[in-house]
Protein backbone atom coordinates (compact mmCIF):
# COMPACT_ATOMS: atom_id res chain seq x y z
CA UNK A 1 0.00 0.00 0.00
CA UNK A 2 1.42 3.62 -1.06
CA UNK A 3 1.71 6.01 1.34
CA UNK A 4 -1.20 8.86 0.77
CA UNK A 5 -1.07 11.26 -1.75
CA UNK A 6 -2.14 13.84 0.81
CA UNK A 7 0.68 13.19 3.29
CA UNK A 8 3.03 13.34 0.26
CA UNK A 9 1.82 16.92 -0.78
CA UNK A 10 1.97 17.77 2.67
CA UNK A 11 5.74 17.00 3.33
CA UNK A 12 6.34 18.31 -0.14
CA UNK A 13 4.90 21.39 1.03
CA UNK A 14 6.05 21.99 4.18
CA UNK A 15 9.90 20.81 3.10
CA UNK A 16 9.70 24.11 0.29
CA UNK A 17 9.28 26.21 3.32
CA UNK A 18 12.44 26.56 4.53
CA UNK A 19 13.87 25.07 1.28
CA UNK A 20 16.41 27.63 0.65
CA UNK A 21 18.13 26.96 4.21
CA UNK A 22 19.01 23.92 3.81
CA UNK A 23 22.18 22.13 2.59
CA UNK A 24 24.31 19.65 2.31
CA UNK A 25 25.63 18.58 6.11
CA UNK A 26 28.37 16.13 4.89
CA UNK A 27 29.69 18.83 3.11
CA UNK A 28 29.98 21.13 6.35
CA UNK A 29 31.55 18.22 8.27
CA UNK A 30 34.06 18.26 5.17
CA UNK A 31 34.98 21.38 5.84
CA UNK A 32 35.36 22.02 9.54
CA UNK A 33 37.16 18.71 9.67
CA UNK A 34 39.76 19.31 6.98
CA UNK A 35 40.43 22.69 7.87
CA UNK A 36 41.22 21.40 11.85
CA UNK A 37 43.25 18.89 9.95
CA UNK A 38 44.94 21.85 7.85
CA UNK A 39 45.07 24.06 10.53
CA UNK A 40 46.89 21.63 13.20
CA UNK A 41 47.64 18.35 11.96
CA UNK A 42 50.77 17.28 9.61
CA UNK A 43 49.87 16.48 6.02
CA UNK A 44 51.45 13.61 3.93
CA UNK A 45 52.73 16.49 1.73
CA UNK A 46 53.73 19.61 3.51
CA UNK A 47 54.50 22.59 1.14
CA UNK A 48 53.56 25.82 1.15
CA UNK A 49 52.17 25.15 -2.59
CA UNK A 50 50.22 22.11 -1.18
CA UNK A 51 48.84 23.72 1.43
CA UNK A 52 47.80 26.43 -0.84
CA UNK A 53 45.79 24.27 -2.92
CA UNK A 54 44.41 23.07 -0.18
CA UNK A 55 43.20 26.10 1.58
CA UNK A 56 41.91 26.51 -2.19
CA UNK A 57 39.97 23.56 -1.97
CA UNK A 58 38.23 24.56 1.49
CA UNK A 59 37.66 27.93 -0.13
CA UNK A 60 35.60 26.38 -2.87
CA UNK A 61 33.39 24.15 -0.56
CA UNK A 62 32.75 27.09 2.01
CA UNK A 63 31.38 28.94 -0.57
CA UNK A 64 29.20 26.35 -1.83
CA UNK A 65 27.91 26.23 1.07
CA UNK A 66 27.10 29.51 1.51
CA UNK A 67 25.90 29.83 -1.91
CA UNK A 68 23.34 27.42 -0.99
CA UNK A 69 21.93 29.38 1.50
CA UNK A 70 22.01 33.04 0.38
CA UNK A 71 19.12 32.50 -2.68
CA UNK A 72 22.34 31.66 -4.88
CA UNK A 73 24.01 35.00 -4.50
CA UNK A 74 27.94 34.30 -6.03
CA UNK A 75 28.80 37.86 -5.02
CA UNK A 76 27.32 37.61 -1.53
CA UNK A 77 28.76 33.78 -1.33
CA UNK A 78 32.11 35.26 -2.30
CA UNK A 79 32.44 38.03 0.13
CA UNK A 80 31.52 36.24 3.00
CA UNK A 81 33.66 33.47 2.51
CA UNK A 82 36.42 35.99 1.36
CA UNK A 83 35.76 37.50 4.70
CA UNK A 84 36.19 34.11 6.72
CA UNK A 85 39.74 33.16 5.64
CA UNK A 86 40.28 37.25 5.92
CA UNK A 87 39.49 36.65 9.58
CA UNK A 88 41.11 32.74 10.00
CA UNK A 89 44.94 34.57 11.01
CA UNK A 90 43.73 35.83 13.79
CA UNK A 91 40.85 32.71 14.36
CA UNK A 92 44.17 30.36 14.07
CA UNK A 93 46.33 32.53 16.26
CA UNK A 94 43.80 32.21 19.21
CA UNK A 95 43.72 28.62 19.10
CA UNK A 96 47.38 28.36 19.31
CA UNK A 97 46.99 30.26 22.77
CA UNK A 98 43.84 27.92 23.72
CA UNK A 99 46.06 25.19 23.29
CA UNK A 100 49.13 26.38 24.47
CA UNK A 101 46.66 27.45 28.26
CA UNK A 102 45.75 23.30 28.18
CA UNK A 103 49.58 22.65 28.19
CA UNK A 104 50.52 24.84 30.42
CA UNK A 105 47.62 24.01 33.31
CA UNK A 106 46.55 20.93 32.66
CA UNK A 107 48.92 17.91 34.59
CA UNK A 108 47.42 15.66 32.41
CA UNK A 109 49.13 16.22 29.32
CA UNK A 110 52.40 15.95 27.99
CA UNK A 111 52.64 17.65 24.54
CA UNK A 112 50.45 19.72 22.27
CA UNK A 113 50.16 16.86 20.13
CA UNK A 114 48.53 15.21 22.59
CA UNK A 115 45.83 18.11 22.79
CA UNK A 116 45.43 18.44 19.03
CA UNK A 117 44.64 14.12 18.47
CA UNK A 118 42.48 14.29 21.56
CA UNK A 119 40.94 16.65 23.23
CA UNK A 120 37.43 17.10 22.96
CA UNK A 121 37.76 20.35 24.76
CA UNK A 122 39.70 21.89 22.13
CA UNK A 123 38.36 20.59 18.96
CA UNK A 124 34.64 21.86 20.88
CA UNK A 125 36.74 25.21 21.26
CA UNK A 126 38.04 25.40 17.56
CA UNK A 127 34.47 24.76 16.31
CA UNK A 128 33.04 27.38 18.56
CA UNK A 129 35.94 30.09 16.95
CA UNK A 130 35.05 29.41 13.39
CA UNK A 131 31.40 29.08 13.76
CA UNK A 132 31.07 32.74 15.88
CA UNK A 133 32.97 34.16 12.97
CA UNK A 134 30.19 33.04 10.37
CA UNK A 135 27.67 34.27 12.95
CA UNK A 136 29.82 38.31 13.17
CA UNK A 137 29.31 37.58 9.40
CA UNK A 138 25.66 36.94 10.02
CA UNK A 139 26.04 34.11 7.84
CA UNK A 140 22.48 31.94 8.09
CA UNK A 141 21.97 28.91 9.57
CA UNK A 142 25.44 26.95 9.03
CA UNK A 143 27.24 28.61 12.40
CA UNK A 144 24.68 26.84 13.92
CA UNK A 145 24.85 23.69 12.10
CA UNK A 146 29.11 23.84 12.88
CA UNK A 147 28.09 24.56 16.59
CA UNK A 148 25.86 21.37 16.36
CA UNK A 149 28.74 19.16 15.12
CA UNK A 150 30.71 19.77 17.67
CA UNK A 151 27.96 18.93 20.51
CA UNK A 152 27.59 15.61 18.69
CA UNK A 153 31.04 14.88 18.57
CA UNK A 154 32.49 16.33 21.65
CA UNK A 155 28.93 16.57 24.17
CA UNK A 156 29.96 20.31 24.32
CA UNK A 157 27.34 22.76 23.05
CA UNK A 158 29.08 25.94 22.22
CA UNK A 159 26.36 28.79 20.95
CA UNK A 160 28.32 30.36 18.04
CA UNK A 161 26.89 33.62 19.02
CA UNK A 162 28.75 33.95 22.60
CA UNK A 163 31.55 35.89 22.85
CA UNK A 164 34.72 34.09 24.64
CA UNK A 165 38.29 35.65 25.02
CA UNK A 166 41.77 34.73 24.40
CA UNK A 167 43.40 31.39 27.00
CA UNK A 168 39.86 29.40 26.99
CA UNK A 169 40.49 26.06 28.52
CA UNK A 170 37.95 23.80 28.65
CA UNK A 171 38.66 20.28 30.89
CA UNK A 172 36.86 17.55 29.97
CA UNK A 173 34.15 19.12 28.56
CA UNK A 174 30.86 16.68 28.67
CA UNK A 175 27.97 18.16 29.24
CA UNK A 176 28.97 22.05 29.02
CA UNK A 177 26.41 24.26 27.81
CA UNK A 178 26.97 27.99 27.07
CA UNK A 179 24.42 30.07 25.42
CA UNK A 180 24.14 32.69 23.10
CA UNK A 181 24.41 35.71 24.73
CA UNK A 182 27.51 34.81 27.26
CA UNK A 183 30.21 36.64 27.74
CA UNK A 184 33.50 35.21 29.00
CA UNK A 185 36.56 36.73 29.32
CA UNK A 186 40.22 35.72 29.04
CA UNK A 187 42.24 32.85 31.04
CA UNK A 188 38.63 31.16 31.60
CA UNK A 189 38.41 27.77 32.75
CA UNK A 190 35.59 25.77 32.76
CA UNK A 191 35.38 21.96 33.56
CA UNK A 192 32.65 19.29 32.45
CA UNK A 193 28.61 19.85 33.25
CA UNK A 194 29.27 24.10 33.42
CA UNK A 195 25.87 25.41 31.94
CA UNK A 196 26.30 29.18 31.59
CA UNK A 197 22.27 29.75 30.90
CA UNK A 198 19.40 31.56 31.07
CA UNK A 199 16.73 32.23 33.82
CA UNK A 200 13.90 32.22 31.18
CA UNK A 201 13.02 31.05 27.49
CA UNK A 202 10.71 33.57 26.66
CA UNK A 203 10.47 34.29 23.01
CA UNK A 204 9.91 37.69 23.69
CA UNK A 205 13.41 37.85 25.33
CA UNK A 206 15.36 36.88 21.92
CA UNK A 207 17.21 39.99 21.31
CA UNK A 208 17.94 40.68 25.03
CA UNK A 209 20.96 39.26 27.07
CA UNK A 210 20.13 36.26 28.45
CA UNK A 211 23.06 35.09 29.65
CA UNK A 212 25.42 35.30 32.32
CA UNK A 213 29.26 37.31 32.01
CA UNK A 214 32.52 35.50 33.05
CA UNK A 215 35.05 38.18 33.55
CA UNK A 216 38.98 37.06 33.38
CA UNK A 217 40.56 34.74 35.22
CA UNK A 218 37.79 32.94 36.64
CA UNK A 219 37.68 29.04 37.17
CA UNK A 220 34.34 27.40 37.04
CA UNK A 221 34.44 23.86 38.87
CA UNK A 222 32.27 20.59 37.27
CA UNK A 223 28.35 20.84 37.31
CA UNK A 224 27.92 24.31 38.38
CA UNK A 225 24.95 26.63 37.34
CA UNK A 226 25.18 30.11 36.48
CA UNK A 227 21.96 31.71 34.99
CA UNK A 228 20.65 35.41 33.86
CA UNK A 229 21.50 37.96 31.76
CA UNK A 230 22.60 40.17 34.96
CA UNK A 231 24.53 37.98 36.60
CA UNK A 232 28.41 38.86 36.53
CA UNK A 233 31.06 36.57 37.91
CA UNK A 234 33.66 38.75 39.35
CA UNK A 235 37.31 38.24 38.10
CA UNK A 236 39.92 35.89 39.71
CA UNK A 237 37.28 33.76 41.25
CA UNK A 238 36.94 30.21 41.90
CA UNK A 239 33.11 28.51 41.32
CA UNK A 240 32.92 25.40 43.03
CA UNK A 241 31.04 21.95 41.97
CA UNK A 242 27.56 21.86 41.96
CA UNK A 243 26.64 25.65 43.07
CA UNK A 244 23.50 27.43 41.39
CA UNK A 245 24.01 31.18 40.97
CA UNK A 246 21.74 33.89 39.66
CA UNK A 247 23.33 36.57 40.96
CA UNK A 248 26.57 38.52 40.86
CA UNK A 249 29.73 37.11 42.65
CA UNK A 250 32.44 40.17 43.41
CA UNK A 251 35.86 39.63 42.10
CA UNK A 252 38.38 37.21 44.25
CA UNK A 253 35.79 35.31 45.45
CA UNK A 254 34.95 31.46 46.33
CA UNK A 255 31.66 29.90 45.62
CA UNK A 256 31.16 26.52 47.02
CA UNK A 257 28.87 24.18 48.38
CA UNK A 258 29.03 22.85 51.72
CA UNK A 259 28.05 19.24 51.63
CA UNK A 260 27.56 16.60 54.47
CA UNK A 261 28.61 12.79 54.15
CA UNK A 262 27.42 10.55 56.44
CA UNK A 263 28.87 6.93 56.55
CA UNK A 264 26.79 3.74 57.42
CA UNK A 265 28.63 1.93 60.53
CA UNK A 266 27.62 -2.01 60.23
CA UNK A 267 24.54 -1.71 62.33
CA UNK A 268 20.68 -2.66 60.93
CA UNK A 269 19.47 0.07 58.57
CA UNK A 270 16.71 2.97 60.09
CA UNK A 271 13.47 1.86 59.39
CA UNK A 272 12.94 4.67 56.68
CA UNK A 273 15.65 3.26 54.56
CA UNK A 274 14.09 -0.24 54.49
CA UNK A 275 11.43 -0.16 52.47
CA UNK A 276 10.57 -2.06 49.58
CA UNK A 277 8.92 -1.00 46.12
Amino acid sequence: MKVSDHLVQKILARKKLNGDLFFDKAKMEVFVTGLYHLLFLPQQINTEEQMQKDFDGLKKTLFELILNISDHDKNLAQKETDNFFLALPDIFNSLVLDAESILEFDPATESLAEILLSYPGFFATYVYRISHQLWIQQVKVLPRVISEYAHSRTGVDIHPGAEIGSHFFIDHGTGIVIGETAVIGHHVKVYQGVTLGALSVAKELANQKRHPSIEDHVIIYSGATILGGNTTIGKDSIIGGNVWITQNVPANSLVYNKSEIKIKDNGPLPESLTFVI
